[in-house]
């Protein structure tokens, strides 16, 4: 039997930029329902911006354009998928390497992603978008 989540979360925005922020704010106060560090909080909304960053730079572009957000809360983690309708990722291995980039940016999203989560997963196929889950556990405290 697979774990329920504690509590969970679904918004769709408009692909917009001013949405990352929107986006990452709202995650934060989502996760804070945990017992996340301040640390730990800013590393999440690190990786949101950049997860929705991705999805509104390289995602489909027009009026229709979307960004789905889902955050599910257990008692041990908390899992984050942005999701996208846009061109999708050609190959996987290349966007996941620093300084990989098809626009003039850093290309660093990813990375960020990757040093911030505990776990990332990219789906995504030429023509059929990009899906990124993120995963951030909860580490057990020791009381002295």
């Amino acid at each position: 039997m697979e774990k329920q989540p504690r509590n969970s979360m679904r918004l769709e925005f408009r692909s917009l930029p001013a949405n990352v922020s929107f986006a990452r704010t709202t995650v934060a106060i989502f996760a804070s329902q945990m017992d996340f560090t301040v640390d730990q909080i800013d590393e999440i909304k690190v990786a949101v911006s950049e997860a929705v960053s991705n999805a509104v730079i390289h995602g489909k572009k027009d009026e229709s354009s979307v960004v789905r957000l889902e955050a599910q809360l257990y008692d041990d983690a908390l899992v984050i998928t942005v999701s996208d309708d846009g061109p999708g990722i050609q190959d996987i291995s290349w966007a996941m390497e620093p300084g990989s980039t098809t626009a003039d940016r850093m290309g660093l999203g990813f990375v960020f992603i990757k040093e911030y989560m505990d776990e990332l997963k990219i789906d995504s196929s030429p023509g059929a978008g990009t899906r990124v889950t993120m995963i951030k556990n909860l580490a057990l405290r020791v009381e002295h």
